[in-house]
């Protein structure tokens, strides 16, 4: 495809996924117990499934975790909700880098785009496991965004898998979001878990300060300009 034609289908895409988060409805508890009933053994394999394809959509992780939690218990709940988590940015990093990653690259000269391709790029696993800790980073924009930068696929999928284990579980143990009730533990996991993104950050995007000139070496100066090196002039021509 021309860049034109990816760019359409890119912004085509974008929409799909955003109409799609604002109209599918957020099943509760009573709903969610139906449909387990209504699957019954297959209800773990089409939870998974569904995790792993929905929230390539900018549709919150928290439902799916919620659900898994409430349906098939916290040890296999926190499993699925870790690989489909991992599939679902996979999937989302390599749309984006189909569809997007050409207009990207032809704007890197522009300092903004150089420099957040740059940083992530550049902060490998730690950025992208700082990033996913932060609880207001949105999951399927920021994979949209590594995308169509530089960062490598396989840092980027460990990065998602170590910053998405500390939500993923506190989720899956404390939420009962799906009832309306947020727990006051889980705002305090979710405190934690963004002050440990931002100190990654601080790491990942801390610049070094450069090595400042030492004094001249007056010795050396001395004997390049004293008789010794005079000598040596004289002997070599």
């Amino acid at each position: 495809m021309s860049g034109r034609t990816k760019l359409i289908v890119a912004l085509a895409v974008v929409a799909l996924f955003v109409a799609a988060a604002v109209v599918l409805p957020i099943p509760g508890p009573a709903q969610l117990r139906a449909w387990a009933a209504a699957t019954g053994p297959a209800t773990p394999l089409v939870l998974f499934a569904a995790y792993s394809v929905l929230t390539v959509a900018p549709i919150p992780r928290t439902v799916f975790n919620l659900a898994a939690g409430l349906l098939v218990g916290t040890a296999a709940g926190i499993a699925i909700g870790l690989v489909a988590t991992t599939v679902a940015a996979g999937l989302s990093f390599g749309l984006a880098r189909l569809l997007g990653r050409d207009l990207v690259t032809r704007h890197l000269h522009r300092s903004a785009v150089r420099t957040v391709n740059d940083r992530l790029s550049g902060g490998g696993v730690l950025a992208i496991t700082s990033l996913r800790l932060i609880p207001v980073v949105p999951f399927a924009p920021f994979s949209y965004l590594c995308g169509v930068s530089s960062v490598r696929l396989l840092p980027y999928l460990a990065g998602t898998l170590l910053g998405s284990v500390p939500g993923t579980v506190a989720v899956v143990v404390l939420g009962d979001a799906l009832t309306g009730d947020t727990p006051p533990a889980l705002l305090a996991c979710y405190g934690v878990f963004a002050l440990a993104g931002a100190i990654g950050l601080v790491k990942v995007f801390k610049k070094r300060a450069p090595a400042e000139p030492g004094p001249p070496d007056l010795l050396a100066d001395a004997n390049s300009t004293g008789p010794t090196a005079t000598l040596d002039r004289v002997r070599e021509a």
